[in-house]
């Protein structure tokens, strides 16, 4: 984990006002309300899907692109789901910058995943919402894992879950407390 965080340089995933900040372990806004999540955060969550590199990865929140290229650097293949264009167009173009062929970020509704790359071995979800999606769960492969901040959106336990071989999800563990923002969509969040 600390090698692909010091091979993906972060200042290459902020805006252009903010690559000072960079560096700083705190989230940097980036437009329309959203902010990346901070770097000691981001490491802790990637660190607890135990990516080995041959892993199908499922991102729900790409934001600028910097997470998803952590994943692409730990993992075979990532598919990332952002929901406002105009920060998916962003995060497209500083992961191609960075020379990142093994991640493609769609635009949709996160909550629904990509059911037509399923199953995944490790999804990642950086917004909030008390519950996981259930689309989510099913496109999981049995023994996969999952990161997700749990609560309405602001004060959350990010926590770790694995798919059982009877489909259903079991709790592993706290990973850590936080603030993120709230996930919208079907199984989200209302977009207001």
């Amino acid at each position: 984990m600390l090698e692909a965080i010091a091979r993906v340089d972060r200042s290459r995933f902020v805006p252009a006002e903010s690559v000072a900040e960079a560096h700083v372990d705190a989230p940097i806004p980036i437009g329309f309300g959203q902010v990346t999540t901070q770097p000691s955060l981001v490491a802790r969550m990637v660190a607890a899907l135990g990516l080995g590199g041959d892993e199908r990865v499922l991102e729900v929140g790409g934001g600028l692109g910097w997470q998803t290229a952590l994943l692409a650097a730990l993992a075979r293949e990532v598919w990332s789901v952002e929901r406002l264009e105009a920060i998916a167009a962003v995060g497209r173009a500083n992961l191609a910058s960075a020379g990142v062929a093994s991640a493609v970020v769609v635009v949709g509704d996160g909550t629904l995943g990509l059911e037509e790359h399923a199953p995944y071995d490790a999804i990642l979800v950086s917004a909030a919402f008390p519950r996981v999606p259930p689309p989510l769960v099913a496109q999981l492969r049995p023994g996969g894992r999952l990161v997700q901040p749990i609560g309405p959106g602001g004060t959350e336990d990010v926590t770790l879950f694995a798919r059982e071989a009877d489909g259903g999800l079991m709790r592993l563990r706290s990973v850590s407390g936080a603030h993120f923002v709230k996930l919208y969509g079907r199984h989200g969040h209302p977009a207001g």
